[in-house]
């Protein structure tokens, strides 16, 4: 494991690099495709609503957007791959994103605004072959109930291992790994950070900790601001959009290193509406369509280094992240190993 500054200055997340001006405009070319533009949608509803809003009304084209978690939508893209009915993947965790684009179900397109990006997403694109793209970067972590805790005086959890200790039992929530992104980045960092037979080793014995095994990475999120458990292994986002909303939450990351998402966006091979889908891809890589995440509080580190940042992001250079390995884990065979051992060895004993 690198050193948490070395790693962030390796992997381009040094906010010194970043804007947090004023918003610039990026205009893409006109869209001359007819008809309604089909997007897959891998972030909150809300944030999902308003690029669909603010593109439709910067290009005039319709958009139909469904939110998906990242199971979902690979498993739709792939469903669908003789007949595409789906134009764009927009959002969620880039692990997916690779694996749909080594399937050969996704499209090389290279954008004007690369030179604008942050190396990671930049990285991105590199390893998909021009299939995907970064769009925003977030870190794994934790969401805790403070008004519950402090009521059983019981500590914040700082660390992985916390997660073990018996006043969480039958008191956390995570999602799972085969429906959901930000669970699958969880499994991948657990195996890079302790070996793979002691992360199997640890999910076992979290297991008698977990409440719950979600379909959406950003549910514990909100069953912990519903003071209906008490910790979440979400991306850190996901809770400070729940405190930003009011609720007695925090969030911490953890002590020994955690992963981190790189947030893509990918045209789909066969789109009936090309022109419209490129037209979307350049809006979600713009600074004014990467602009409307903090609008609705949505608080990922946007890829355009013309973006403002939002201050209530999470700071990246003070967080421990590993090099987690996109390469490896962000194959289809890498991938369906793991989770053929998490069905294996902790679906099959979870209540």
């Amino acid at each position: 494991m690198k050193s948490a500054g070395n790693w962030i200055k390796s992997a381009g997340f040094g906010l010194g690099a970043l804007a947090v001006g004023a918003v610039f405009a990026v205009t893409p070319a006109p869209a001359q495709a007819q008809g309604t533009l089909t997007v897959l949608c891998g972030v909150q509803e809300e944030w999902c609503k308003a690029i669909a809003v603010a593109f439709e009304k910067k290009s005039g084209i319709a958009v139909a957007m469904s939110r998906k978690s990242a199971g979902e939508a690979l498993a739709q893209i792939r469903a669908e791959s003789a007949n595409p009915k789906t134009d764009v993947w927009w959002g969620g965790p880039g692990d997916p994103h690779l694996q749909a684009a080594e399937e050969g179900l996704t499209l090389a397109y290279e954008s004007p605004q690369y030179k604008d990006l942050q190396p990671w997403a930049q990285s991105q694109y590199k390893q998909s072959q021009g299939r995907s793209i970064g769009i925003y970067a977030g870190a794994l972590g934790f969401t805790y109930n403070t008004e519950l805790l402090g009521k059983r005086k019981i500590q914040a959890p700082k660390c992985w291992a916390d997660l073990l200790r018996p006043e969480f039992k039958d008191e956390i929530q995570v999602a799972n790994p085969n429906a959901s992104g930000t669970a699958y980045t969880a499994l991948a960092t657990l195996v890079q950070i302790f070996g793979e037979d002691k992360a199997f080793d640890y999910l076992k014995k979290l297991n008698d900790n977990v409440n719950q095994y979600t379909k959406s990475g950003s549910a514990p999120a909100a069953a912990v601001a519903r003071s209906e458990t008490l910790v979440g292994i979400i991306f850190m986002h996901d809770g400070i959009n729940q405190k930003i909303n009011g609720f007695p939450v925090d969030v911490s990351a953890p002590c020994e290193g955690t992963g981190y998402e790189i947030g893509s966006v990918s045209i789909i091979k066969g789109s009936k509406n090309l022109d419209a889908a490129k037209a979307f891809y350049e809006f979600s890589l713009s600074p004014e369509g990467q602009a409307t995440g903090a609008e609705t509080k949505q608080y990922q580190m946007p890829s355009n280094r013309k973006s403002a940042v939002p201050p209530e992001a999470p700071n990246l250079e003070e967080i421990r992240l590993i090099d987690y390995n996109f390469q490896k884990y962000g194959t289809a065979e890498e991938r369906k190993r793991l989770l053929s051992r998490w069905d294996a060895e902790i679906k099959s004993v979870a209540r």
